[in-house]
């Protein structure tokens, strides 16, 4: 049984954890706010000029109240890629758990579709993270994991095809083997090389399919048609399947 000092001694210990769950939680909307933000400045300045400053005027702080959440400049712009990272991954895994687990194309297509949608939906934050790199601005390794979760989820749909890559040669092999070792983490030994490549490859070919008219490069290329352009970039990405033999 309780006596009287045990209740107090409860009720202290739940005083002080509800203050401190609500310490948490303000930082939480604090940091958020500053985040939404800076978001607001890469749509407006870009992320070179992103200015701690400037998220301070606009929130209606002083400028020690947002540096209290994040040190630097080169700080917000990691939480910034970071987010927009685990934006993408999230939307394009979302996507592709909607297909059947057989229909291999499927799953490419709508990867590579809500890859594409995102980009669209936020060009800011997908210049952010494809476009050119921020002078002096070197990304840390908190960034790497977000980053590879669209590499990560088209390499598992060749995974799930069930092939060696037979036809591979020895040099494809051996400058997979260099060139992979950061994704050979994510995977283990049993994936071959010559796949974590075409993996790679694979990723690399549909950002630029989605960069180019993300930038506005396919303008005087390809009508200017919201269904017409996506038909051309489906059908551009079933041609990558087809090449990753996807359809076999």
């Amino acid at each position: 049984m309780l006596s009287i000092a045990n209740v107090e001694d409860v009720c202290v210990w739940q005083t002080g954890d509800m203050a401190g769950l609500k310490r948490a939680q303000a930082r939480e909307e604090m940091l958020q706010a500053i985040l939404r933000a800076a978001a607001g400045q890469l749509a407006e300045v870009g992320p070179a000029a992103l200015s701690l400053r400037a998220v301070a005027r606009e929130l209606g702080v002083v400028s020690s109240a947002v540096y209290r959440y994040v040190e630097s400049r080169d700080a917000l712009l990691t939480l910034l890629i970071i987010e927009a990272y685990n934006d993408l991954g999230a939307t394009a895994e979302l996507a592709e758990a909607r297909v059947p687990r057989t229909d291999l194309p499927g799953r490419f297509v709508a990867t590579c579709n809500a890859i594409r949608g995102w980009a669209l939906d936020n060009p800011h934050k997908y210049a952010l993270i494809f476009g050119t790199p921020v002078p002096g601005y070197h990304a840390p390794e908190d960034t790497i994991g977000p980053a590879s979760r669209v590499a990560i989820l088209l390499t598992g749909i060749l995974i799930d095809r069930d092939t060696e890559f037979t036809g591979a040669d020895a040099a494809e092999c051996r400058l997979a083997k260099s060139a992979m070792a950061p994704l050979r983490a994510d995977f283990g030994a049993s994936v071959p090389d010559a796949l974590l490549a075409r993996g790679l490859v694979a990723w690399m070919s549909i950002i630029g399919a989605v960069s180019v008219e993300t930038f506005g490069h396919l303008t005087g290329v390809v009508a200017d048609s919201p269904v017409t352009r996506k038909r051309f970039f489906e059908q551009d990405m079933r041609n990558l399947a087809t090449g990753l033999r996807l359809f076999d």
